[in-house]
């Protein structure tokens, strides 16, 4: 049964793939709603989607959701941008120990700014354990097939953006 809380699950999704989607909908067992935030930072940027089209991707995918899911993108500080949603909960996928290492970094930082925010770590679904945006976007990029590893509406457009 889910709470009323809100949580954030920020991240590029460049593009989402099945594992992120995995990860929302478990969330909203325990959340009311989940604010999916992409980070951007225009003078880092080299995603292969613009914000725009990632934002137009997820709430495809979440359009069933009656509004439970928001897609959104923000700069600064996530804490910063948390605390304006409402949000008292950071949502991080782990998919391998290397991945905590750096998570667990960036928890501890989160922490020491925002005391009352807590990363909640949920491991990856093993269906998606070895799935990630990059390795999508390479193997599309290499003629590969990804069918299954992101939804048929991303799918599509990392098709029409490798003219595959």
């Amino acid at each position: 049964m889910a709470n009323s809380g809100v949580a954030i699950y920020p991240g590029s999704f460049d593009p989402i793939t099945n594992g992120h989607v995995d990860l929302v909908n478990r969330t909203l067992r325990v959340f009311e709603k989940v604010v999916v935030a992409i980070a951007t930072n225009p003078d880092k940027d080299r995603s292969l989607f613009s914000v725009e089209e990632r934002l137009q991707m997820i709430e495809e995918v979440f359009a069933d959701t009656s509004g439970r899911v928001s897609a959104v993108s923000f700069q600064g500080l996530l804490v910063d941008y948390a605390e304006r949603q409402g949000a008292t909960v950071v949502i991080r996928g782990l998919r391998a120990i290397s991945d905590f290492e750096y998570e667990f970094q960036m928890a501890m930082m989160n922490h020491r700014l925002k005391p009352k925010l807590e990363t909640f770590f949920m491991m990856t679904g093993e269906s998606e354990f070895y799935t990630s945006s990059r390795l999508v976007k390479e193997v599309v990029s290499l003629g590969g097939n990804v069918a299954g590893l992101v939804p048929d509406n991303v799918l599509k457009k990392l098709q029409d953006k490798f003219k595959v």
